[in-house]
This record gives C-alpha cells, structure tokens and sequence, in this order.
C-alpha cells in the first residue's frame, strides 16, 4: 500500500495544478478582452410606471449579454402627455447629441 501512495499523491497534485491553472487562464484579462470590445453609450427608450424615460446608458459586452455601466436620464415624458410624439423625438435628438459628445470624449 505504501508503495502507491507517492504515485497517488503525485497525480492528485498534478490534477490540483492543472485546476487551478484553468481557474487563473479563464479569469485572466485575455479572456475578457475575447468576450468583447470596449464600453459605448447608447441612447435607450425605458418604460415604467406610466413613463417613458430616455436615457443614455454605458454598456460593455459581458459573458451573458450587454453589462450597463452607468445611465443617464436625458427626458421623462408622461405616457399621457398629448404631445407625447413631439416630446419623444427632441428627447432622442438630444439623447443622440449626447452619445456622440461621450463616444467623442472618451475616445
């Protein structure tokens, strides 16, 4: 029996090695360069509770889809507003405005 312990250690130690060497690979930063590119904002249309919200959200890719970083809210119109239309279209004017004036200063 003695003489299959060393054997049996070595190779759970190899096995032990090789995880955490896996473990360390996969949360490197080379990994997280492959899911993705870099951050961008984007102008976004969010519905609730009887209002409609335009914002401007920092998104990065992330393993399981889009990951938002921060958010702005440009305009929130009333749902029932009658000039609901109108409101909405300066809203995402601006909104746009002000994606290109942050993709140009962080860029």
């Amino acid at each position: 029996m003695r003489l299959l312990t060393l054997p049996v250690t070595l190779i759970v130690l190899a096995v032990l090695v090789y995880l955490l060497f896996a473990v360390v690979r996969r949360s490197g930063p080379a990994s997280r360069r492959s899911v993705g590119g870099p951050p961008r904002w984007e102008a976004d249309t969010v519905m609730e509770n009887g209002w409609t919200l335009i914002v401007v959200r920092k998104v990065a890719p992330g393993r399981n889809g889009p990951v938002e970083l921060t958010r702005q809210t440009v305009r929130a119109i009333a749902d029932d507003d009658p000039d609901w239309d109108e409101r909405y279209r300066e809203g995402m004017l601006e909104a746009r405005n002000r994606v290109s004036t942050l993709e140009i200063e962080s860029g």
